[in-house]
Order: structure tokens, then sequence, then C-alpha cells
């Protein structure tokens, strides 16, 4: 099993054998989980990157790119955080 690098939350090993690390690591503040779609903090973070895939267009056609892994952890729709 592959370790994520130091301050990051999840890795994945793509089909070429690659590490991506993505998502920051830690809890919240109040000690539950820093990731919680269909929150205001979620649909804030989907807005936020959506803007950061216009921005960034080879990041966005990359299904392995840790933007896109990030948005599918949020489980965004668009500027929206879903169920």
């Amino acid at each position: 099993m592959a370790k994520p690098s130091k301050g990051k939350a999840v890795v994945k090993v793509t089909d070429d054998g690659k590490r991506v690390s993505y998502g920051q690591a830690g809890k919240a503040s109040d000690g539950g989980p820093r990731v919680r779609p269909n929150t205001a903090k979620g649909d804030a973070y989907c807005a936020r990157s959506a803007g950061q895939m216009k921005a960034s267009p080879k990041a966005a056609a990359d299904p392995d790119s840790p933007l896109r892994l990030s948005r599918a952890r949020w489980k965004c729709t668009g500027k929206k955080s879903g169920k």
C-alpha cells in the first residue's frame, strides 16, 4: 500500500505506477473529517476549484490529476458539492 506524501491525505497509484498524492491531511478543527461533501465548505471548495479547472485545462483533462481527484472526493458537480 502506497503512503501519501507529507501533508497529503490520500494517494492513488495510477495504471503506470505513478503515485499521485492529494488532499489536505489531518482533521477539521472540531475533530471530524476535513472533507464534508454537501456543506457550505464543500460548495466553496467546488466553486473555487471550478475556476482552477478553467485556468488549468491540462489538469482538467487528466482524470488522475490532484485537482480532479480532489473534486471527486468532495463530490463536486459544477460549482456545488453533492451528497
